[in-house]
Formats: structure tokens, C-alpha cells, sequence
């Protein structure tokens, strides 16, 4: 039978998280306790020469700033661990075994660097370090890559090898495949790991499946305080200790783990939540990078069909090496639909030409209900609501060019519309209808401002509407802009974009730019107050 050891890697992985600023005192707190519970290896942090040191942080410059943060701490009979991502701390950085208070180093690196990286870990090696080789994006390998790199690794013959699962991609069938290569080829004294993250709620249910196997080798499974850890997190190491307890007799002392929950990593998760969530289920569920799920659902355009269809159609290659510039491409790519509009938009440009038409967008003051029906009241105008539907005030026209907010109003847009028969729909063509048809489809593509932060703000779409229609005016209300200090810039704050309040001057400049590049030959009135206003006096 082999001993089952638990390494937590909460001072580590927990440091995504915040920047690896725990504090001083909670670093030595938190060490204390995995110490006192018995923990078997306790990973201490980063070693990056990128950084500067800062004995609050968990993240150090060389491994001397480590003796001097660890200096008379007794860590009894744990293993003392640092990880090094190759290509981030050279090997000058790194003082000899004898002289650190580490006791190991734990390597991580991607695929097509694996040679270079495992050339680093013999170095380490050298040092009198226990080496633990460390494949990142496991999924990345197939089975001929993963059994070159496995012989590689017995060249090396380091103290562990781990499977870490970075996006937590794997099911139990794919996790033993790859632990059954791993442990039938590597030599027998070097131990094998496994390091998950919880995309799919599997992190403990894969380790219960690893620590039951039989086999012969050491293995080494991780965990982290609560879970705390990058993305959707790990498998918490209380879990892991307490099914060492009951089943394998171990005497982990779990009050000691509590106690670092509640005293310290309680506070970090109620500044900085982590676990499973929507976007890390559509990451791992489509096997890519979740920051390409992240910049998709940023948008708040697109419905979580529309992002899965998107998602599914990057590379392979590029899946789990993040591309802003591709997701922008693809994301462009999807909602340009060519759609033919030449009928309808001739049509709704003859019941726009020589009207005055109210455009309310779903900013805050598009509650001033008195000062648009007088308005309206006083210039006959055409009402064309954008992307939402206002209470108490009737449109003509509701546009929608946002497939995300039109599949949350669209029961109340179907009601409205059997309430109020005489009211038009227009749509672009990257939305959908749930049942029957809008009124008027026009084209996404040709009504995009190409010189635009967003290129696809629906003021600028609409502006070209009423240049080709000829508008006698064009009248905004509920173009609020975007305020920085507000608690929402929007009438309903689930509309809020997370980008407004960080880029709200920009982005309020670059829209009165967008209305000035539409060229209208018609007067611009604004019905209720906007912070457009001032870049038009």
C-alpha cells in the first residue's frame, strides 16, 4: 500500500486571490495551524524575481526573502515547500537546500516548454531540493505527449510528479486514465500527485477516487484552506483530512483547520469570493480559458447560448492559452449575421423621414416621466425605446440590439405587445426572437461604429437610422453617461456594465465623439439631463 500525504497550498494558490497579501501575522498564523493539524507539506508561496519582497505578501523575490519571513518557525515534521512557474526565478535566485528553510521546490510549466523546464528541475535537483514536477493544463497532453514527457520526468527522477488539473477540466475517467499512465511508467520512488480545481464541483470526488486506488508508490494530494484558491478554487483540505480520519486512520487535527477558516481565510473570501460559479462551469464545460468566458459575459450582449456557440468556435490550440485579440475576432465574427434588410429598413425609413423622434435609453433619469411626456406632448414625437421597456410611458418603437437583455424582456416584451398592439419591435440580426418575429430585422454589421470604444453602442446605430430616414430632430432621454461615483448608472442595475464606473470619463467622451461622427444634419435635443451635454456646448 502506499502512505497518501495532504500538501495545502493555500498560502500559494490562495494568493491569486489577493495578490498574496495575507499579512504578516496571518502568513505565520495560517503556517502554525497546518503545522499544529499535522498537515504532511505545507506550501509557502510563490518564488518570483519579478517581485519585490514584502514580508506581508506570499510571494517572494529569491528564496532567502523566505528564511527571512519563516525565521524561527518551527515546522516541526511538515515539508516545507516553494513553487516556481520556470521562466520566473532563475536558478541564482536559489540558494542551496541546506541553507533555506524550504525543503522542497514544486515546478510548474506549460507543455511546449517542458524540456527547458524539467533541465530546471534537475538543477533544483542539484541544490539538494526535493523536486516535485509540476504539469500544468494536463488536459493539454495527449497520450503520446504526456508519455514523453512521463520519460522525461524518470530521467530527471525528482522526489513527486503531479497531475494538475489547472482548469478543472477532468472526470473521474479522464483523471484515471492519465494517473494510471503516469503511475505504470514513472520509476517506483518517485511520487505521484494530483492538484485539481473545483469548475465542476469534482475536486474532492477525484482525490476519494485517487486515495482509494491500490498502488504501490507515494501519493500526494492537494488541498487548501476552505478551498481558497485560484478560479473556482480546490479541494479544501479539511475535507481531504477528514476522510484521512475516517478511513485511513490518520490523526490530522481538523479544530487546528477550522480555527485558520474562521480567524483567517473567512475574511479573504467575503473580500474576495472564489468557488464554483456560472463562468467557470461554461470554462470548463467548453475545456477553454475562463478569462475567454470572462471577456464574453463582461459584454452583457450575449445570452449563454450565444457564449457557448462563441466559445466552441476557437481553436483547439488556443483554448486554454487565453487570446483577447481571437475572443474580440470571434465575438465580432458572431454577431455580424448577414442578414438582407433592404426591405424593412426602406419601410422604417419612410415612417421615420421628417419626424421628430425621442430615443429613451435605460439610464436612471429615464424615470423622469414629467419631462419626457412633455416633450412628446409639445413636438408629436415618434418613442423608440432602447433595449429595455420604460414604465409608464408608451413606445412607438422598442429597439433591441442586445441579445442578452432582449432574452431577459422578452416575456415582458410579449406582454406589452398583446397590451399595446400598435407598438413596433426592430431588431438587429445578432438577436433572436423567442417566438414569432420583430417587425424590422436590419443588419448588425453595417450599423456598427468601427471607430468606437464600443462599436456596437446603440446611440451610434440609431443616429444612422436617423440619417437615412432625414429626422427633423432627434430627442435623447435616459442618456444618462456614465457616472464613476454612482451606485448604478443604469434604471435597473442589473443592466450595470462592470467596465462603466472604472473607464466612465473615456467612455463618456468617446460616445459624444460616436454621436459627432453620425453626422446628423438635424438638431440633437437633450430631453433629460446627460453628461453628453457638455461636450456640445
Amino acid at each position: 500500500m502506499c502512505t497518501l500525504k495532504l500538501l495545502d497550498c493555500t498560502l500559494r494558490d490562495g494568493g491569486y486571490l489577493n495578490d498574496w497579501e495575507f499579512g504578516y501575522d496571518e502568513i505565520i498564523t495560517v503556517f502554525e495551524r497546518l503545522v499544529s493539524a499535522g498537515i504532511d507539506i505545507i506550501e509557502v508561496g510563490f518564488i518570483d524575481e519579478r517581485r519585490v519582497y514584502d514580508r506581508n505578501r506570499t510571494i517572494f523575490p529569491n528564496v532567502k526573502s523566505i528564511n527571512c519571513t519563516f525565521e524561527g518557525i518551527d515546522a516541526k515534521e511538515a515539508m516545507v515547500v516553494g513553487m516556481i512557474d520556470y521562466g520566473t526565478c532563475s536558478i541564482d535566485k536559489v540558494i542551496p537546500a541546506e541553507e533555506s528553510f524550504l525543503d522542497g521546490i514544486r515546478v510548474i510549466f506549460k507543455k511546449h516548454i517542458m524540456r527547458e523546464a524539467l533541465e530546471f528541475c534537475s538543477e533544483l535537483k542539484a541544490l539538494g531540493y526535493s523536486v516535485f514536477v509540476q504539469a500544468v493544463s494536463i488536459t493539454s497532453y495527449d497520450d503520446e505527449e504526456f508519455a514523453t514527457l512521463l520519460k522525461l520526468v524518470n530521467e530527471v527522477e525528482p522526489y513527486a510528479f503531479s497531475i494538475v488539473d489547472t482548469y478543472g477540466l477532468l472526470h473521474k475517467n479522464q483523471l484515471i486514465h492519465y494517473f494510471e499512465m503516469a503511475n505504470d511508467s514513472l520509476k517506483q520512488n518517485i511520487s505521484l500527485g494530483y492538484h485539481s480545481h473545483n469548475n465542476f464541483q469534482l475536486g474532492y470526488a477525484n482525490c476519494i477516487e485517487l486515495a482509494e486506488k491500490k498502488i504501490e508508490r507515494n501519493l500526494l494530494l492537494d488541498g487548501s484552506l476552505y478551498g481558497m484558491g485560484k478560479g473556482a478554487g480546490n479541494t479544501p483540505i479539511e475535507l481531504l483530512a477528514m476522510y484521512m480520519r475516517e478511513n485511513r486512520g490518520a490523526n490530522y487535527h481538523i479544530s487546528q483547520l477550522l480555527e485558520a477558516i474562521d480567524v483567517t481565510i473567512q475574511d479573504c473570501f467575503r473580500m474576495t469570493p472564489w468557488g464554483y460559479s456560472l463562468k467557470f462551469f461554461i470554462a470548463a464545460s467548453n475545456d477553454c480559458h475562463p478569462n475567454y468566458v470572462a471577456a464574453l459575459m463582461e459584454k452583457k450582449k450575449l445570452s449563454v447560448k450565444s457564449i457557448n456557440e462563441i466559445l466552441a468556435t476557437i481553436p483547439k490550440e488556443q483554448k486554454l492559452l487565453y487570446n483577447n485579440e481571437l475572443i474580440e475576432e470571434l465575438y465580432r465574427d458572431y454577431q455580424a449575421i448577414s442578414y438582407d434588410d433592404n426591405v424593412e429598413l426602406c419601410k422604417l425609413i419612410s415612417e421615420w423621414k421628417d419626424k421628430k423622434i425621442l430615443f429613451v435609453a435605460p439610464g436612471k433619469r429615464a424615470g423622469e416621466v414629467a419631462a419626457i411626456s412633455d416633450y412628446c406632448d409639445k413636438n408629436d414625437a415618434l418613442v423608440v425605446s432602447v433595449n429595455f421597456i420604460p414604465e409608464n410611458i408608451i413606445p412607438d418603437y422598442v429597439f433591441m440590439s442586445n441579445a442578452k437583455r432582449y432574452v431577459k424582456l422578452a416575456g415582458k416584451l410579449s406582454e406589452t405587445l398583446r397590451e399595446e398592439r400598435s407598438i413596433k419591435t426592430i431588431a438587429t440580426s445578432n438577436v433572436t426572437r423567442s417566438q414569432g418575429r420583430f417587425d424590422y430585422v436590419l443588419e448588425y454589421e453595417s450599423l456598427l461604429d468601427e471607430n468606437a470604444l464600443i462599436k456596437d453602442n446603440p446611440i451610434f446605430m440609431l443616429l444612422k437610422l436617423c440619417k437615412l430616414a432625414g429626422a427633423k430632430e432627434v430627442a435623447l432621454a435616459g442618456f444618462d453617461g456614465y457616472e464613476k461615483c454612482a451606485d448604478t448608472n443604469y434604471v435597473n442595475p442589473n443592466m450595470e456594465y462592470v467596465f462603466s464606473k472604472e473607464k466612465a470619463e473615456v467612455l463618456n467622451e468617446d460616445t459624444a465623439e460616436g454621436i459627432k461622427r453620425a453626422g446628423l444634419l438635424c438638431p440633437i435635443v437633450f430631453v433629460t439631463k446627460s453628461l453628453y451635454e457638455r461636450f456640445f456646448i
